[in-house]
């Protein structure tokens, strides 16, 4: 039989606390390292977008055949400014040699506040990145411990199962010491067996269960090896009763809220970027090159030359250009952006309303459970007192195996309900701490 409490079975077994169990979901689920690289890669968009202030310097060089027409002004475009001559006086399309080497900069310095609104719209998508990513790894957690209670809970189940094994064992050994003398009819042996039988099925039932419970943690948290080498460490969790308070705590800090705010903050930042593209730009530029054309002054050709850079040439402005016409597209994207900012303004106040009513909630749940614990002990004990007394009148023939039976049930369905009831208060705890956006809150509360 499978059994996770044995000697043998727990040598080299992984043994895990709830915290031992967060720090594995935030430092090896893939997923969780996938967010947060794709937080990093967003961060270096801050780095690229306040890089633009630095020059650009492109160099090159060029050689080819062009026509005779026109062989100095025909180059690949972008590197080398455009120059012409000597033109032909009519069209020779014998091909000739031009080389020609260059260096390009251009520099932006002033850019009338776009630069800064591109800086800040980076520095909000990285928030908004990280934000997410702090999100979902909170969720991430409350999910390992959720998953973590209800193995609590189902390890604790069998732990009231084996008892109830062992009581229905000894009834049934005594059972056929009965019949032997007499005493008993044997009916009795027989239904002792049956409810061994029944007994056993359910710790069967219960210890699958409690796999796949073990299974799904190993897979929250990225545990390697098989859920038979993980062993729980905080189990008086179905035991005690936490202590901890129930006051509500600003929702500002809320991983949730969090998000809510950098997504907004985007949308701010993408429409200060719209407004102030409607601005002019600052180009300031410089180019050097030397050139050869296989065509001389004169018009004769000299292929020699071609290949040769005799003519050095170098230049450099400034342009200042306005976007006229673009004042209706702009004032479009403005509105857009302005629509986007009021979107996220309403989501942030929804998210505030259900995370004032979440955490009403679970402050009620919270207290609500821990007076159903207390009622559930009292129900525990009281039913292990009746189940003794049971015992002995059946020892003593004043009562049958069905009065007995029933006696053994209701002290199981006792010790399962005051299991159950404890984890309810933990998982209350746990939903409270969820609202608050701490789980500080749920991990302090463990002895």
């Amino acid at each position: 039989m499978w059994a996770i409490t044995t000697l043998q079975h727990a040598i080299g077994q992984q043994v895990l606390s709830v915290r031992d169990v967060l720090s594995l979901v935030q430092s090896q689920q893939p997923q969780l390292a996938g967010y947060k690289e794709q937080a990093n890669a967003a961060g270096f968009n801050v780095k690229i977008a306040k890089n633009t202030i630095m020059p650009e310097v492109t160099a090159g060089y060029q050689a080819g055949y062009a026509t005779y027409n026109n062989i100095t002004g025909m180059s690949y475009p972008g590197l080398i400014l455009p120059i012409s001559g000597p033109p032909s006086s009519g069209n020779v399309y014998g091909p000739v040699p031009g080389t020609a080497l260059g260096a390009m900069v251009k520099w932006n310095p002033l850019t009338f506040g776009q630069r800064q609104a591109a800086v800040e719209k980076a520095a909000a998508e990285y928030k908004l990145a990280s934000s997410f990513y702090n999100d979902v790894l909170f969720r991430q957690q409350y999910m390992a411990i959720a998953t973590y209670l209800n193995a609590v809970y189902l390890q604790q189940l069998m732990e009231s199962y084996k008892a109830n094994i062992t009581r229905t064992r000894a009834g049934l050994e005594q059972s056929l010491v009965y019949a032997a003398e007499g005493l008993r009819p044997g009916i009795d042996t027989t239904q002792f067996q049956a409810a061994l039988a029944q007994a056993e099925t359910e710790l069967l039932n219960t210890q699958r269960q409690y796999y796949a419970e073990l299974t799904e943690l190993s897979r929250i948290a990225a545990i390697p090896g098989t859920p038979d080498n993980i062993r729980l460490s905080d189990t008086l969790l179905a035991t005690q009763l936490p202590v901890a308070k129930t006051d509500t705590v600003n929702m500002t800090d809320h991983p949730l809220f969090r998000y809510y705010e950098a997504k907004k903050a985007v949308s701010e930042a993408s429409l200060k970027e719209v407004q102030r593209l409607w601005r002019p730009k600052l180009d300031i530029w410089a180019n050097a090159y030397a050139r050869g054309s296989g065509v001389a002054a004169d018009g004769t050709v000299d292929k020699a030359n071609g290949w040769s850079l005799t003519r050095k040439n170098y230049g450099a402005g400034i342009q200042v250009s306005f976007p006229i016409l673009q004042f209706t597209q702009v004032n479009l994207q403005k509105k857009q952006r302005q629509a986007s900012v009021k979107a996220a303004t309403a989501e942030m106040g929804q998210v505030t309303l259900n995370l004032q009513k979440q955490q009403e909630t679970a402050q009620f749940n919270y207290r609500q459970n821990l007076l159903i614990a207390r009622q559930s002990a009292v129900q525990s004990q009281a039913a292990r007192y009746a189940y003794d007394g049971l015992t002995l009148s059946y020892q003593s023939g004043l009562i049958d195996f069905t009065r007995l039976i029933q006696g053994q049930y209701d002290l199981l369905k006792a010790e399962t309900n005051e299991a159950g009831a404890l984890l309810q208060v933990w998982r209350a705890l746990l939903d409270l701490s969820i609202a608050n956006g701490n789980l500080d809150e749920f991990t302090g509360s463990i002895k």
